[in-house]
């Protein structure tokens, strides 16, 4: 405002409006049109040339050409608005260039912190599985060794020779799951392959040992599932047949397959009494929120609950691999 009653007293004067006289009221509309709005910046521009074309219209000499007092003040003060409204903008387009970057590596981080969580539960899962199951045969098997020595040598022979098995088959699959968190530099031997359903006789045979007997039945055509379905359902299969060892009544178990077009069942049942879980958080013990979530991570879902004509079973349904592909490109 200084600047532009300036301006028009000195055009009242009756000098000619030179950029060097309009110095002082272009760099405050430079200055204005950089820290205010548009809207601020041209009100004030139009306002002085209104006032400084009046002005000179009115007050200057007669001698001067029109064109100067028209066009002079006009082009002299519309330069500066334009340029800061120019420079203003360009502050804000890379303000929100750099906004936009630090969103995208906050979200970065974010996803990797959520992936090395997911990560984490995924192995612990896998630890508990392995550790609960081979220790609970381990146990079964060596009470069986310390029953049969006195009286039946050979037979404790037997009982021994298994508990090696197991517990050799433990750190092998240990080393498996652990082996996960090597870094890609570290020096070691090869890890083993991934349990699946393909071991499942190998894993009801582990079981006999510790005298529980694993019928396992498949109806339907097979069809492909993903290595992460694949090792879910090996996985939930063994969590169940161990909580049946530790805490069912019953001596026998059956493991059903059954194959549809686009999913896989997986039933786990006895006929003994439900898997106490009184010392378990709310909602199951932990092998059986981890057999959920399992399930879940990859596109299925798990119960566990009495059967109507008795017993307990662990029913699992997971998506085949065209399936698993199909809800996810859905997702």
């Amino acid at each position: 405002m200084v600047a532009l009653v300036c301006g028009a007293v000195t055009a009242a004067l009756g000098y000619l409006l030179t950029v060097l006289l309009l110095g002082p009221l272009m760099v405050a509309l430079y200055s204005l049109a950089v820290g205010t709005d548009r809207r601020t910046a041209n009100s004030f521009a139009f306002s002085g040339i209104a006032l400084l074309v009046g002005t000179g219209l009115i007050t200057g000499l007669a001698a001067e050409p029109l064109v100067l007092k028209l066009l002079g003040p006009t082009a002299w003060l519309l330069l500066p608005t334009s340029l800061g409204t120019v420079t203003r903008l360009r502050a804000a387009y890379l303000d929100a260039v750099q906004e936009r970057a630090e969103h995208a590596e906050r979200t970065r981080e974010e996803e990797a912190r959520r992936r090395v969580a997911e990560e984490r539960m995924r192995i612990a899962r896998d630890l508990h599985d392995v550790v609960a199951h081979h220790l609970v045969l381990a146990n079964l098997q060596a009470g069986a060794v310390a029953k049969q020595l006195p009286a039946r040598p050979g037979e404790a022979l037997r009982l021994a020779s298994a508990l090696s098995g197991t517990t050799a088959s433990a750190l092998r699959e240990l080393k498996s799951t652990v082996g996960l968190l090597r870094q890609a530099g570290d020096a070691d031997e090869p890890l083993g392959p991934t349990p699946g359903l393909a071991q499942l006789p190998d894993l009801a045979a582990s079981f006999r040992h510790a005298g529980l007997e694993v019928t396992v039945t498949t109806e339907g055509e097979p069809g492909p599932l993903s290595a992460g379905a694949d090792l879910t359902a090996y996985r939930i299969v063994q969590e169940a047949l161990t909580n049946v060892t530790k805490h069912g009544a019953t001596r026998a178990a059956e493991v059903r397959l059954v194959y549809s077009r686009d999913r896989l069942a997986v039933t786990v049942a006895y006929d003994g009494g439900p898997v106490p879980v009184s010392s378990a958080p709310p909602g199951g013990g932990y092998g059986v929120m981890g057999m959920r979530e399992r399930a879940r991570s990859v596109g299925g879902r798990c119960r566990a609950g009495p059967r109507a004509r008795g017993g307990f079973e662990v029913v699992t349904e997971l998506p085949l691999a065209a399936q698993e592909r199909e809800e996810t490109a859905a997702r």
